[in-house]
């Protein structure tokens, strides 16, 4: 269950991964205890005119710590890169619903891919430790696309499974993107998790559907309340959703992780 009260905790880090990309590191035995790979925490700045917070997923925990990366894309963010060690910061959070780690281990060969563009990289490394730490014996492949050379997590990455690079300007792995590293290696898949823009997602779905490969996406999105209560954070879906009674549900709560074949991008 999500912890859904604001509290202040301590940052033990926030450092410059990359241009524009930083590590934060937060003390907190609750949400660390709890969180579950594919889940965020909304963080909240310290400007009174800015109520809103910013949902950022979960990269990793380690005992009483989470850890966040985050890209500075707006005022908000930029004023968390410039956080020390021993401030503190408002935190709501582990909040959405994570992956099912049970459920993927149900796949019949065992493989799991894990596939991440931008800023969707981070949970897929959480993910790929957990999968590995409960399922010593499967295999854990990660496909990972980036701009250019200006990569981050990747020694990460490589210290828990194989690794496939892409990059739109060819200066890691292949140049093109995530899909046309799994159709250039010919990548045996299992079962397949992602997180990152629309348009990786999309063109993801539509090649495991040909496959027929179980696919698990986890959509990025604004977000307001980031606990379901506003209805700003929508994605359309093949069902009616029980709670609005329309062909919609709340990324923020219902997700952000959806089975592809439940929603439409």
């Amino acid at each position: 269950m999500s912890d859904r009260r604001k509290k202040s905790v301590e940052i033990l880090e926030n450092v410059c991964l990359t241009s524009g990309i930083y590590s934060m590191r937060i003390k907190d035995n609750e949400i660390a205890g709890m969180a579950k790979p594919g889940q965020f925490v909304s963080l909240y700045t310290k400007d009174s005119s800015k109520l809103l917070p910013r949902p950022i997923s979960i990269c990793d925990i380690t005992e009483d710590t989470v850890r966040l990366v985050y890209r500075v894309s707006g005022e908000g963010t930029k004023q968390f890169s410039k956080l020390v060690p021993g401030d503190m910061i408002d935190v709501i959070g582990p909040l959405g619903n994570g992956y099912d780690l049970d459920e993927l281990n149900k796949n019949n060969n065992g493989r799991l891919t894990v596939v991440g563009g931008g800023i969707g990289i981070p949970p897929m490394l959480y993910l790929a430790k957990e999968y590995i730490r409960l399922f010593p014996d499967r295999k854990v492949t990660a496909v990972l696309g980036f701009r250019d050379k200006n990569t981050f997590l990747t020694d990460e990455f490589e210290k828990v499974c194989d690794v496939l690079y892409a990059s739109d300007s060819g200066e890691i792995g292949i140049k093109g993107n995530v899909i046309d590293v799994i159709r250039n290696e010919s990548l045996e898949m299992g079962i397949v998790c992602a997180c990152g823009p629309t348009p990786m997602l999309r063109g993801l779905v539509s090649y495991t559907n040909e496959k027929n490969i179980d696919t698990y996406i986890s959509l990025e999105e604004k977000m307001a309340c980031g606990i379901g209560a506003c209805l700003a954070c929508v994605c359309k879906t093949t069902e009616i959703d029980s709670h609005s009674n329309v062909y919609n549900k709340r990324i923020c709560k219902d997700g952000p992780v959806f089975k592809s074949t439940d929603i439409e991008l």
